[in-house]
């Protein structure tokens, strides 16, 4: 059995999830403009309605990118766009890899300020298992720790085909750099915004900070 290739797909299934409440939430439109902070063009393929596409992410991460979408390289701490540019300013699992509080908080800070509305999902750091590595609890003790166990314990390590440089950044990435966030901290890195939970066997598995959607019942929300 293929643990991995099975990690990926429910992986692809909350993206299609999350994608379609994206829909719901604001309403998108095929004229808006729309920022993605730190994605790429994949997830994107989950999105029942394809707006005009901006992707910002760093050159190491540069993928291809299909018509219509424009890639530009940069840093989502310090983004070259000027305040209320863009409809909707959106970020998937992007704010937990900065290294520190101090780069969430000027992540934070360049989403609210560059997007008249915004989506910003990161997954839950109460909920038990470690999403990038895919192993319970680990997220939850001293980055020492996670950093010897990881290559040891972890169900990616374990099972990932990747090359031995490869291999050897993405453990260190996730053990030193990544930290989760409560939704204590969501809120706090984003005073103006509702925190929904997207959940998984009634877990809080995600959270997303949104601001500018729709208020429960269809009712439009003014972005502030």
């Amino acid at each position: 059995m293929d643990v991995l290739g099975v990690l990926v797909r429910a992986g692809a299934y909350f993206r299609r999830r999350r994608m379609r409440l994206l829909v719901e939430l604001f309403g998108i439109r095929p004229d808006w403009l729309v920022l993605d902070v730190g994605g790429t063009p994949s997830i994107w393929q989950h999105c029942p309605v394809r707006p005009r596409l901006v992707l910002l992410n760093t050159p190491r991460a540069r993928e291809p990118v299909p018509p219509g979408v424009l890639y530009v390289d940069g840093d989502g701490t310090a983004l070259p766009f000027a305040d209320q540019s863009f409809d909707l300013v959106f970020s998937n699992s992007v704010i937990e890899h900065l290294g520190s509080r101090e780069a969430m908080a000027r992540f934070a800070s360049e989403v609210r300020r560059t997007g008249r509305r915004y989506f910003v999902q990161t997954p839950d750091a109460r909920f038990p298992v470690e999403p990038h590595l895919y192993t319970p609890f680990l997220h939850w003790l001293p980055r020492r720790w996670r950093r010897a166990l990881a290559p040891r314990v972890s169900l990616w390590a374990l099972a990932s085909r990747a090359r031995p440089d490869e291999r050897e950044f993405f453990l260190r990435h996730c053990a030193e750099e990544v930290e989760l966030l409560d939704a204590a901290r969501m809120q706090e890195l984003f005073p103006d915004a509702r925190i929904l939970r997207e959940r998984f066997l009634g877990l809080s598995k995600s959270l997303i900070a949104v601001r500018g959607a729709r208020e429960p019942g269809g009712r439009g929300q003014r972005a502030r």
